[in-house]
């Protein structure tokens, strides 16, 4: 579920916005009151995206989206305000704001933007990964491009589908790669003697990498597989 930091000063407005998108948008929310608590929460948490309020005691929307700029560069930001004059819209753009929105506005088009905004930053972040062709896995190299696994004098070629496999659990890293996701994406069949296949391929993975003990990949059962990383 992706979790949003929301700065709203007013209370009422703000709780309104923290159910509909929490019921609506079935997103996490976390309501802050001010900039300050706001700046407090974004340092403590992780999101995925943040709305400010500009017009806001103690510390204003354009100072946080400063401020939280300088931690991540990234993230999506929306500002929101009663301003209209459009010195405020070119320094909330050039503060690094992605979107502003006037008040009053409907609570259905800020969805809407926060929708397309969270679906550009996923859209990024896949074609960025799937041109990533090379991964550090501990003290292994792997080169995806020539099917190579590298460890200072080691040197493994693997098999197209070991490279692919290997692959799909780099980018997941630390996180469960499916079986029927493993299957569907390398085999395009996720049928018995397909799995069993994979099953071959995952023993050879790991004798490739067992030299480092801070590299493992699991079962994780029901699921999927797991390459953790320490």
């Amino acid at each position: 579920m992706k979790r949003i930091l929301l700065v709203e000063d007013d209370p009422n407005l703000g709780l309104l916005l923290q159910d509909y998108l929490e019921l609506k948008g079935k997103y996490d929310v976390l309501l802050a009151k001010d900039g300050e608590e706001g700046l407090e929460f974004f340092k403590k948490g992780t999101f995925d995206l943040c709305i400010l309020d500009v017009m806001m005691p103690k510390k204003d929307g354009f100072s946080l989206g400063k401020d939280i700029r300088k931690i991540n560069p990234v993230i999506p930001i929306i500002f929101a305000t009663a301003k209209t004059m459009i010195e405020d819209k070119s320094e909330a753009f050039t503060l690094g704001g992605d979107d502003y929105i006037t008040k009053p506005f409907r609570i259905e088009e800020l969805l809407l933007r926060i929708n397309a905004l969270l679906k550009r930053v996923a859209n990024q972040e896949n074609a960025s990964a799937l041109d990533q062709d090379k991964f550090d896995i501990g003290d292994y190299l792997f080169d995806y491009t020539s099917q190579l696994i590298k460890k200072d004098d080691f040197q493994q070629k693997v098999s197209t589908k070991e490279a692919e496999l290997l692959r799909l659990l780099c980018l997941k890293k630390n996180n469960v790669l499916t079986r029927e996701e493993a299957l569907l994406s390398i085999w395009h069949d996720d049928n018995y003697f397909n799995g069993r296949s994979m099953d071959v391929f995952l023993s050879k993975l790991r004798k490739y990498l067992r030299d480092d003990p801070k590299v493992e990949i699991i079962n994780v059962h029901g699921k999927g597989y797991k390459l953790i990383v320490n």
